[in-house]
């Protein structure tokens, strides 16, 4: 078997999941249930649910219809793949078929699998520097190095929005970074990310420590739907909640970036929520970024009080410590990325580490 044949394999396996997810058996029938309401005399009675029903319809059975086309590709490509000779031309044909389906599953898994209101909004990712001190803030610029790499991968564009630089002064003059919040623009970005947010665990060979000890550093990931203008009005915010600073933006070692202070901070005071925005020249800006990023995280606190989850945000304060872990990264005594919730692991932790990030995110919209 050649590695092309492994592929295929692969993505053969990828699609019975996508199916199996899918339910083609379930969709058959409610379009058969459908189809029978259409068939009554005073079906067109109610044009506007009639509509509805017709456009169900048409929905589905263009899914079914992808579905069945799919897979009857990928089994002509897994024919194909065993009589062609590797370095052909037909080979290279068969490559550029073979990535072409990979993006077509992609487009359907995204229809299953992302579906939440918010899953085809740009995201904000936040890392924040938890125990382990200066190992800690470099933990969180390899964090936000290693989601650069997979936005660039991705063909996502981002953008820091604020940061907060840690202690400099370290090895090869590295600075680390307290807090940092980026936006990542794409399609389905949040819906591909938002199962990142959690406790990442990094041990290593501190390279802060003279004695080149081991030492285990913490940081926590939030993943926020950019959430539009339309919503935010939607969001109940007073006023009188809000408590609204500015401040110079200022970079490492205490240069500023720009002195007016056009930085805004914004607290919402009855939950003490936080957001920030410094990289935009124009307070107004800031401001108006920072108020998404609020209404964001006011969005979800409301869903975790509607699934009765509100003592994890209130009563129970996930800490960035001890066993809260999304994603262990182990680089010694041996080589291990394993994430927690969905038992993905590697041993390649430098490949994760410079944004191949895939593996474990096709598993987790999948949970």
């Amino acid at each position: 078997m050649n590695e092309l044949q492994g592929k295929i394999e692969n993505l053969e396996a990828q699609f019975l999941d996508l199916s199996d997810h899918f339910d083609l058996n379930k969709k058959k029938k409610e379009i058969k249930a459908l189809k029978e309401q259409t068939n009554k005399p005073d079906f067109w009675q109610d044009q506007k649910k009639a509509a509805e029903i017709s456009q169900r319809i048409a929905l589905l059975e263009t899914d079914i219809k992808n579905l069945e086309d799919l897979k009857k590709e990928i089994q002509d490509l897994k024919e194909i793949s065993k009589f062609v000779e590797e370095n052909s031309r037909e080979f290279k044909e068969l490559e550029k078929n073979y990535k072409g389906l990979r993006e077509k599953i992609k487009e359907e898994e995204k229809k299953v699998f992302l579906s939440g209101h918010y899953d085809k909004l740009p995201a904000i990712l936040t890392i924040q520097a938890g125990a382990g001190g200066r190992d800690a803030e470099d933990w969180a610029v390899m964090l936000l190095r290693m989601y650069r790499k997979y936005c660039q991968l991705q063909e996502l564009k981002t953008k820091i929005l604020a940061r907060n630089f840690g202690e400099g002064g370290g090895p090869e003059g590295r600075i680390g970074i307290k807090e940092v919040s980026m936006e990542i623009k794409g399609n389905y970005t949040y819906g591909f990310l938002k199962n990142e947010q959690g406790i990442h665990r990094l041990v290593r060979i501190s390279p802060f420590s003279a004695q080149a000890l081991r030492h285990t550093s913490f940081a926590k990931v939030e993943v926020l739907p950019e959430i539009p203008e339309s919503d935010i009005s939607k969001i109940k915010i007073k006023p009188e909640d809000l408590k609204i600073e500015t401040f110079g933006a200022s970079g490492p070692g205490g240069q500023y970036v720009n002195k007016r202070e056009s930085a805004v901070r914004i607290t919402h005071l009855p939950t003490g929520l936080k957001a920030s925005s410094q990289e935009e020249r124009l307070q107004g800006l800031n401001r108006k970024k920072a108020m998404q990023i609020l209404a964001a995280k006011l969005f979800r606190l409301s869903q975790q009080e509607k699934e009765k989850e509100i003592q994890k945000v209130k009563g129970k304060k996930i800490s960035a410590s001890w066993g809260n872990q999304r994603r262990s990264y182990i680089l010694h005594p041996y080589k291990l990325c394993k994430d927690i919730q969905t038992g993905v692991e590697t041993t390649n932790v430098e490949a994760v580490l410079d944004g191949n990030l895939d593996k474990f995110i096709q598993a987790e919209i999948k949970l």
